[in-house]
């Protein structure tokens, strides 16, 4: 393989950017980089693994040492970036991450986990089925795992797995990051209308995976998931071989569209169980029933570690590694993680940064806990625009009392009429139909309510994008102490 000596990376501290970072890093290659701001966790992996970086962009910085072969630019980074403009001006090539993974990380074998959700999951799941299997993949996938040691890694391995983003490569690019993957085996887990500022209209949205479909070797294969509508839709655009997962029927075929042709399901699932030690499913393939546990939570991820079943099986996996790496699989940090577990407190730490998504962990939580569930919610930017209050309506009925902290503040344009939603307003909105809600605007003050009104059995939910400034760390802390 032939890498570059020097990359130096704009945007070093996004998840995505960092994990390429460490991936080339171990490889051998002299890796810099350098960003607005750095913060845990992403700049103590970036220290422990000896990468140097810098606050700020500093042409002169970026050519300490010697001038990059190549640079890599974060979408977040700007597109009046010193660094950048100083690497146009003197004839260093510039790509985006997506166009660097197409450069160095796709192999012969490129498998690719692409849909409206489920990718992550998906991407994260199969690349460690396939690890545990011997293919020792190249992979990258947008989250952090808890049984990876990167969220990226380059091998010199004839394959590779991907989480296949539909969204923009870059501010210059808007073709979807998956076009640079190049799959020859897809595993399509749902396509619903998504990202309306990139594709205006649900027939732009469909015609990207379409084409995606299309430009796949006919030599190759996709796993989809029969159970998603917008899937069997499009699922004729590939002419390659088609394998279909979903739920068990009393027939294995399906016929989701009128008109349709029937299609037979090749691999099913029932008798789905969940309990606070995660989930039991059986998988059924050939007439075979296979067992499968796992210590992930949520009903969701039983499509994703099917499809996942699915693909690995159809890249000539066992079925006896298979389960054994499902049942090793930990999942994704802030995917309903466990930051505390043990028979006492449980705390969880989950993105669900809107009311649609945490109505959906704190109804998943209930469904396997008994005590009290106490929520703590920061919502993204959307959740505080003055058009989504009615989204609140019951959103947190599986919670006992919900607490709004101290939001981050949002930047304002001058000519905003409507100011997004603060902490307060928030939480009266939400008693409404919760009158358990309060609004705390002093991090030590939750956090002792949060420690003094819980007993064992009870379970503390953090649910936001943000990352609750050390409150999750120091409720554990006070409450293993």
């Amino acid at each position: 393989m032939n890498l570059p000596e020097r990359i130096h990376v704009i945007g070093i501290c996004g998840v995505a950017m960092s994990a390429l970072t460490v991936a080339f890093h171990k490889r051998g290659v002299k890796v810099t980089g350098s960003d607005k701001g750095f913060f845990p966790p992403i700049s103590t992996e970036l220290e422990k693994q000896g990468v140097p970086f810098y606050a700020g962009w500093h042409p002169e910085k970026m050519i300490e040492g010697g001038k990059p072969d190549l640079i890599i630019v974060g979408t977040a980074s700007g597109t009046q970036n010193p660094e950048t403009a100083y690497a146009k001006e003197n004839n260093i090539p510039c790509f985006s991450y997506p166009e660097i993974i197409g450069k160095y990380f796709v192999k012969e074998h490129s498998v690719v986990c692409a849909g409206t959700w489920g990718k992550t999951s998906s991407s994260a799941l199969l690349s460690f089925i396939l690890e545990q299997a011997g293919f020792d993949p190249s992979y990258m996938f947008g989250g952090v795992s808890l049984s990876h040691g990167s969220a990226a890694k380059l091998t010199d391995s004839s394959w590779s797995v991907f989480e296949g983003d539909e969204y923009k490569s870059s501010p210059s690019d808007s073709r979807a990051k998956f076009f640079h993957y190049k799959p020859t085996e897809l595993l399509l887990t749902a396509v619903s209308w998504d990202h309306a500022d990139l594709y205006p209209t649900e027939a732009e949205y469909f015609d990207a995976f379409k084409k995606l479909l299309v430009e796949m070797p006919s030599t190759g294969s996709v796993v989809a998931c029969a159970d998603n509508e917008g899937v069997m839709k499009i699922i004729d655009s590939f002419k390659g071989k088609v394998v279909l997962y979903g739920r068990a029927r009393p027939t294995t075929e399906f016929r989701p569209i009128q008109g349709a042709e029937v299609k037979p399901l090749q691999y099913t699932y029932k008798n789905v169980s969940q309990s606070n030690q995660g989930l039991k499913l059986t998988i059924i393939h050939d007439g075979q029933e296979f067992q499968i546990e796992s210590p992930m939570l949520g009903l969701f991820q039983v499509e994703n570690i099917t499809g996942c079943f699915a693909m690995a099986s159809e890249l000539g996996v066992e079925p006896k590694k298979i389960i054994e790496a499902i049942s090793k699989f930990k999942g994704l940090k802030r995917r309903m993680e466990k930051r505390l577990d043990g028979g006492g407190i449980t705390v969880i730490d989950d993105i669900a940064h809107s009311p649609e998504k945490a109505s959906a962990v704190l109804n998943t939580l209930r469904s396997i806990y008994d005590g009290k569930i106490i929520a703590v919610f920061e919502p993204n930017s959307g959740g505080r625009e003055r058009g989504a209050a009615t989204k609140y309506d019951n959103a947190f009925r599986d919670a006992d009392t919900v607490i709004i902290p101290r939001l981050t503040k949002l930047k304002i344009a001058e000519n905003e009429s409507d100011p997004p939603i603060e902490g307060a307003e928030l939480a009266t909105i939400i008693s409404d139909a919760h009158p358990d809600s309060l609004y705390m605007e002093d991090d030590a003050e939750l956090i002792k309510f949060l420690v003094s009104d819980t007993k064992k059995g009870d379970v503390i939910a953090f649910l936001g994008s943000h990352g609750f400034r050390g409150m999750i760390e120091e409720t554990v802390r006070k409450l293993t102490s």
